[in-house]
């Protein structure tokens, strides 16, 4: 071998099918084959390398369908895999491993279970490079590897939509492969109360519980929600240990407490005033009392929930609190005069150190969002960063640990493209490529400052993602980006040898079962010139690409699947109308890396905008994709970009030659938003009848009416429903502007597509015939 160990960028470990890639890693020649005859060998008395080889063997067994035997050996027999604890491995890190592989068999050490654990995932990774099943060669090699931040963290909000063990289960397995160490579990918030507490039953009983907009339509339940049991909790705590996890709970205080103080108005609430669980997302107004029993109540919570979380940490949130009710009350006021504060962020920050004094007289430390830094920092917190970086940075100058969650970088609720076949979420895209550039430690802090970064984390916020199958496509495989950043060297990052090896990772998500995304390899057709000017010429240049500008691409044009003997796209090129194009990016090994995607190019299709095409009227922001009711979730669910604060939308270079009519596919959602002191921003529009219109006005939202399609009567969310309406003659290309007069204390009117109809197709649609071509497919 050679005599220097190569970083894991070098061209010589780039071939390797491993995420996140190690600290070190040496090539050398040749390999050894692994079969089913391959015993895993352990020394008498290694508890931890007994657990941890039937830990991989039951995963090599369940991913590759190769079984191994464990044996209990004191001499490794030539051509095993030997694991070994061992306190004078190599690599002096506690979570550090070795490992070995050349023609005579696999050695791997570590001074720790944890590092014996993560040197076990690895070879994993080594033993299913592709998605074949029974033998594989190892290549040659030896790694020393070793985290570079001790924080490596996944939150998953369960308060806004509750997930069952089996489902947390299986996302602390896909953890555990990636090397992250802190499931970040928020348990609690306005929308629902998820952790059993025995001395206060009505904390479940009530507070998980809520009724939903549009309860009881479509077969969508009357009652939401759900908690988990203090067996439960233990379960999971133990399962997340096995596979060297800590659990570190968040229960949201002194805001986001509507489900608490739904269940404790009198003994916990400002107001005395019972409110219903929250169904709105957003910010609501209810906080904690600052009195002597609010406290108690708190402080008993937290005995139950420190003994089901051994944590050091424990999370007490501290975000999005609005001080409204603290500013009204009378008792408050008097409570802030005897303690000599000056504000109600002064009021927070004092509520906030004394939870952290309590924690700490108990062996444990308090960890809140950058908002506890408001009024001053409590001496015993540490700040989990999440508006930006400046909180984190800030912390850490003043002596504070942080973790590191901006919502701009690491908030999985963002969607992972703009793409019109993605699920409801955050417009805020945050591709794969945003999550790997993402850099924890600030320039500006200096080393001594630096050490204060424990690490990061990747946060998914459910409002908008309720179902399994949605949480899987929101983490992965951007898990993958943020395990690397977290777990290895900062000089390593190559965001081209990522790409590389990410491959092999998504075929073991296929054997997993794992609803992994596919968006930074589907494959998009753009149409030069736009789609406007295609049907005047009958001819269109298409150009193909993808978000992660990776994969080979193929292609046809007469609607059949791609293959890899499928032309290859090298250059824009013509089409002559119709046409539907189907594509497919392939990697290196020609295995799909996304499933196809359609466009078709015919007149129909060309003169419709879905719901992400169309874009925001000037002074507006369409912030939000979200499904037609908030609770429903299933993968043909229909979803709607909407901006909460103006009901417009612009459809950009309408062609309107020979346009006679227009039609909208609209919907009625629900406005369960809680907007806080944002409510006075939403604009209405007058209305020229008693349950408004959508207007069409030409070239700007104060121009020319074109038309004013009435609205039907009713107010039900979850409700689609077509508007047509006749267009008076125009030429050449204009925006339309496109916006409900509905009033705005009702609900909130979305529009899923809009299609601008001439002769031809206002006769085709009036007799019934399909005029939407491919409609079943997953479009471009």
């Amino acid at each position: 071998m050679c005599s220097s160990m190569a970083h894991a960028g070098d061209a010589t470990a780039a071939a390797l099918p491993l995420l996140p890639m190690p600290a070190q890693v040496q090539r050398a020649p040749g390999h050894f084959e692994v079969t089913a005859g391959t015993v895993i060998s352990v020394s008498p008395g290694d508890a931890a390398a007994v657990r941890t080889a039937h830990d991989l063997a039951d995963l090599l067994n369940r991913t590759r369908h190769l079984p191994l035997a464990v044996r209990v050996q004191s001499m490794a027999p030539a051509g095993a895999i030997r694991l070994r604890l061992d306190p004078q491995a190599a690599v002096e890190q506690a979570e550090g491993y070795t490992l070995d592989v050349d023609a005579r068999g696999i050695r791997m050490s570590a001074r720790s279970s944890t590092g014996l654990f993560y040197g076990a995932m690895t070879l994993w990774q080594l033993l299913t490079p592709d998605s074949t099943h029974g033998a594989v060669q190892v290549p040659a090699l030896a790694i020393r590897d070793w985290p570079r931040f001790a924080w490596r963290g996944l939150m998953l909000d369960v308060a806004r939509h509750y997930q069952s063990p089996a489902t947390i289960k299986q996302l602390l397995d896909a953890m555990a492969e990636h090397k992250l160490n802190v499931f970040h579990w928020h348990l609690t918030d306005d929308q629902g109360w998820r952790i059993e507490i025995k001395r206060y039953p009505e904390l479940t009983r009530i507070g998980a519980w809520r009724t939903p907009p549009g309860a009881g339509v479509g077969g969508d339940p009357k009652r939401y929600g759900g908690f988990y049991t203090q067996a439960q909790i233990r379960d999971i705590v133990a399962y997340a240990a096995a596979r060297h996890i800590t659990v570190v709970p968040e229960l949201d205080m002194p805001g986001h407490a509507q489900a608490a103080v739904a269940a404790y108005p009198r003994l916990i609430g400002v107001t005395d005033q019972r409110p219903a669980v929250s169904v709105d997302w957003g910010v609501n107004p209810y906080l904690y009392d600052v009195d002597d029993a609010s406290f108690g109540f708190i402080e008993h919570v937290l005995d139950e929930v420190m003994a089901l979380f051994p944590s050091t940490y424990i999370h007490v949130g501290g975000d999005e609190a609005i001080k409204d009710q603290w500013k009204a009350s009378p008792a408050v006021q008097a409570k802030m005069r005897t303690l000599g504060i000056k504000d109600e962020d002064g009021l927070q920050s004092w509520f906030i150190d004394r939870i952290g004094r309590y924690l700490a007289a108990h062996g444990r430390r308090l960890i809140g969002w950058d908002e506890i830094l408001e009024g001053g920092l409590p001496a015993s917190a540490s700040v989990m960063s999440w508006r930006g970086t400046q909180g984190a940075i800030d912390a850490a100058k003043a002596g504070h640990d942080v973790v590191l969650a901006p919502a701009g970088s690491l908030y999985l609720d963002n969607l992972q493209s703009a793409r019109a076949d993605e699920p409801s979420g955050r417009l805020a895209v945050l591709p794969l490529s945003k999550v790997y550039a993402f850099e924890p430690v600030d320039a500006s802090l200096d080393a001594d400052q630096a050490r204060h970064v424990l690490g990061l984390e990747g946060a998914l916020w459910t409002e908008y993602v309720p179902s399994d199958w949605h949480v899987q496509h929101a983490i992965f495989p951007r898990i993958d980006a943020l395990a690397e950043r977290a777990w290895s060297p900062q000089a390593s990052r190559d965001w081209q040898d990522f790409l590389a090896r990410l491959p092999s990772q998504l075929r073991r998500y296929h054997a997993q079962g794992i609803a992994f995304a596919d968006s930074a390899f589907a494959v998009e057709a753009t149409l030069e010139g736009g789609s406007a000017a295609a049907p005047t010429t009958g001819e269109a240049r298409v150009s193909l690409g993808n978000q992660a500008h990776d994969g080979a691409i193929r292609y046809t044009i007469d609607g059949s699947a791609p293959t890899i003997a499928s032309p290859a796209y090298a250059a824009p090129f013509e089409v002559t109308l119709p046409a539907t194009i189907r594509a497919l990016a392939f990697a290196a090994d020609g295995t799909p890396l996304a499933a196809a995607r359609t466009r078709v190019l015919d007149r129909a299709a060309l003169s419709t905008r879905s719901s992400s095409e169309l874009h925001a009227c000037p002074g507006g922001d369409l912030g939000l994709r979200v499904p037609l009711l908030p609770d429903r979730d299933r993968p043909d669910t229909p979803v709607y970009n909407v901006d909460l604060f103006h009901s417009c939308w612009i459809y950009p270079q309408a062609r309107i030659d020979g346009v006679v009519a227009i039609h909208v596919d609209a919907a009625r959602l629900a406005r369960n938003y809680g907007l806080a002191h944002d409510q006075a921003k939403v604009v209405a529009y007058p209305a020229s009848t008693a349950h408004g219109e959508l207007e069409v006005r030409l070239d700007t939202c104060d121009g020319t009416v074109l038309a004013r399609l009435p609205l039907p009567a009713g107010d039900a969310p979850g409700t689609r429903f077509d508007l047509q309406g006749a267009l008076p003659p125009h030429a050449g290309n204009h925006d339309l502007c496109l916006r409900f007069t509905a009033p705005i204390q009702g609900p909130l009117y979305a529009i899923g597509s809009v299609q601008l109809l001439d002769h031809a197709i206002d006769a085709r649609r009036r007799s019934g015939s399909s005029i939407e071509g491919g409609k079943n497919e997953r479009h471009l």
